[in-house]
Formats: C-alpha cells, structure tokens, sequence
C-alpha cells in the first residue's frame, strides 16, 4: 500500500512540475494582453524573444530600468512571447509562438523582434526600419533592441507615435537605450622592439 501511495506522489508531483513549466498558449497571452490594454486605454508591446538571445536580455533590462520602466508601464502593456529556442529548450517556446511571429513578418528579422499593437489588434508598429513612406507590408531592417543612434530615435519616433509620452520622457528613454551600443575595444599600441 505504501508503494502505491509513494509511486501516486511521485506522479502527481511530475504532473506538477510540467504543468509549472508549460508556457500558456500565443493566443491566451495575446487575448490577456488586448483585454488589459483596452480595460487600461494603453497599447500592447509585445516582443518575440528567447533564452539564449543576449539582446533580449538587453532590451527587457532597458525596459524594466527604474528610470524607463513607469514610462512604458504607463502607456503599455508589454507582453512576451518566446520563440525559435534551441531544439533541446523547444519546451521553453510558447505554442504557436512562431505562428504569430510569421503573422508579423518578423521570422526573419532575428531576435528580439517586436510590434505594437492597439487593444483590436491592429498593427501599429514595428521593428523594422523602413524606407520613408513604405507600408508596414515591405520588409525593412529589424533594430532588434535599439542600441545604434540611428535605431535609438527610430524606437522613440515609434514610441512617440503610438503612446502619451512626451519629448522629455523620449530623450529618457532613449538615452537608457543608448547605453545599450556596443563599444569597440581599442586595439592596444603597437610593442617597439628594444633596441640594443
């Protein structure tokens, strides 16, 4: 009896287990986000990202920084969805994660990828930098997690257009984002040879 009763713990605790690990479903994430960004009159940022993407890492942290993080929190509601793990952390993807991606044409822009999107799910944004005047429909080039100037103040011209946040919160925001740019190491100076 005792081993049936251990042998019915241990399944009912590997039961358990999965069930934390399992991510909910695109389309539960998306609906939630919509439902919060209409009950709170803001827009959804949602980026598409994964566990070994550094650069996720980066923009999640710019985001979440104390100096940015009431500035989106009041004007978004910032939903994730993973995608394109390693085959060994496929488990870690959000089912239907990739489906959503393709929706949005970013499947081929890398990682992190992200749009904004009103409370009826329209698409409002990307990002993509495109040539001026070109629809949402031409491919453009991903910023991915703005870093570089010129991706910096495409992120705030985005943000500008899609939210309440003003030209002093925007230089905020991107001056966080900007910490992000990769500084090249210098090459250190050439050694003289001694001479005798």
């Amino acid at each position: 009896m005792k081993k049936h009763f251990l042998l019915l713990a241990i399944i009912l605790l590997g039961i358990k287990a999965f069930a934390q690990e399992a991510l909910p479903a695109s389309d539960v994430v998306l609906k939630q986000a919509y439902a919060q960004a209409k009950k709170e009159n803001k827009k959804v940022l949602l980026m598409f990202h994964a566990s070994w993407c550094g650069w996720c890492k980066k923009m999640d942290a710019s985001i979440s920084d104390p100096t940015c993080k009431k500035l989106f929190d009041d004007n978004y509601v910032i939903a994730h969805l993973d995608v394109l793990e390693q085959p060994a952390k496929a488990n870690l993807e959000n089912p239907g994660s990739l489906d959503v991606l393709k929706t949005y044409k970013g499947e081929k822009s890398g990682l992190p990828f992200w749009v904004i999107l009103d409370a009826k799910c329209k698409l409002l944004a990307d990002s993509q930098i495109r040539p001026a005047g070109a629809s949402l429909d031409t491919p453009g080039e991903s910023v991915g997690c703005p870093a570089q100037e010129n991706e910096v103040a495409y992120f705030a011209k985005v943000l500008k257009a899609t939210s309440n946040l003003n030209d002093e919160q925007l230089e905020v925001i991107s001056k966080r984002f900007a910490m992000n740019k990769i500084v090249p190491v210098a090459k250190p100076a050439p050694v003289k040879p001694a001479s005798k």
